[in-house]
């Protein structure tokens, strides 16, 4: 009884063949089949293929969406939050923010049975790239996603690697995946969580830490951090903080790593760059990049990538990785040539139709960009 009805659930096609890998360069279009809300502002979004197929990626990397709204089409990175223990699915975790374009589309509109463009898996963020005896996961808001990839992954796999998972939110009902990193830490004996909330919220009985991550805090946690390869990710004042906790403690920064995903301000760095771009000469041998839509007409050197004169010239622009990566960055170019030397971020095809990625690409010619 039991097999008869697993067959006509599944449909024994499912049992004849294993499905391909997923290529997105093949195939980009992946189909919605749920949507979980996992707190008042943040929902899970599982995807799969429309033939069947495979993913496979490490737990850590990340997917480029491409969505389309009010007649603009967007790319937005999202770290996958499922683990490659599930080939026949992948999910993504999005928090709701005030203003943000892409994540609001996803959370009013994004239903089951719709679909969206997709490109990845990518990035080099995860613990299978720095194999050590002993871990420490710090994340804050949504940045716990590539981390659960990496816990689901060992729970699901019966590796019980030493972790200590310390997640930082707002309160309590903030708090994403709470009862599924309890339930692992229940099931695995050196799977280690801790939460740490700025504040109790409505959780009048909330017991654990209170206030913003510290070093004594960590200490408490994780007296033995130094000794532990360290994983992070969150926004960019949470891991601010987390590197600047670790370099007053002597920790080796070599045995750190981040990710992050920001469309912010320009750091003082790069604001540092514009003034500096500002007062100088427009160097010689320089090319004349045109941005049709901003109206705006800049210098650009030979050796010189288009997003970085972009940056030092004042221009924002969306980009992540910096690296020819995500995606993000990609532009469509009206005229002229350049010299692009991308890591996978565009299909060829697009190369075909005149895309480039100015964030790997640098003049040979005057160029107009339209953006």
């Amino acid at each position: 009884m039991a097999e008869a009805e697993s067959q006509g659930r599944l449909g024994p096609a499912l049992w004849d063949a294993i499905p391909n890998k997923w290529n997105a360069d093949a195939d980009d279009t992946l189909v919605c089949a749920y949507v979980r809300p996992e707190t008042h502002d943040v929902k899970s979004f599982l995807f799969r293929t429309v033939s069947p197929r495979l993913f496979r990626f490490r737990p850590g990397q990340f997917i480029t969406i491409e969505v389309e709204i009010d007649g603009q089409v967007i790319n937005r990175c999202y770290t996958i939050s499922s683990p490659p223990t599930r080939p026949d699915t992948l999910s993504i975790t999005v928090k709701r923010k005030p203003g943000g374009k892409v994540s609001n589309w996803l959370h009013d509109n994004l239903k089951p049975g719709m679909t969206i463009k997709a490109l990845g898996p990518s990035g080099e963020f995860g613990a299978s790239l720095h194999p050590s005896t002993k871990y420490l996961f710090l994340s804050g808001g949504s940045g716990v996603t590539p981390l659960m990839s990496m816990s689901r992954t060992f729970y699901e796999l019966g590796e019980d690697r030493d972790v200590i998972f310390v997640h930082s939110a707002r309160t309590p009902r903030d708090i994403i995946f709470r009862h599924e990193l309890t339930m692992m830490a229940n099931g695995l004996q050196k799977f280690r969580t801790a939460f740490v909330c700025e504040q109790t919220g409505e959780h009048r009985d909330w017991s654990a830490p209170v206030g913003f991550l510290s070093l004594p805090l960590l200490k408490s946690i994780a007296p033995d951090f130094v000794e532990r390869e360290i994983f992070c990710c969150g926004p960019e004042a949470y891991m601010a903080n987390v590197r600047g906790m670790l370099k007053d403690a002597g920790f080796d920064m070599a045995r750190y790593h981040e990710e992050s995903f920001t469309f912010e301000n320009l750091s003082t760095t790069e604001k540092a760059e514009v003034q500096e771009a500002l007062t100088a000469e427009a160097p010689s041998g320089s090319f004349k990049i045109e941005f049709t839509k901003s109206g705006r007409t800049i210098d650009c050197r030979p050796d010189q990538f288009i997003l970085d004169a972009a940056k030092a010239a004042g221009l924002r622009l969306p980009f992540s990785c910096s690296k020819g990566v995500c995606g993000t960055c990609k532009s469509k170019k009206l005229s002229g040539q350049v010299a692009m030397a991308h890591g996978g971020g565009i299909r060829q095809r697009e190369i075909d139709a005149g895309m480039v990625l100015i964030c790997c690409s640098k003049p040979l010619s005057d160029v107009v960009i339209e953006k």
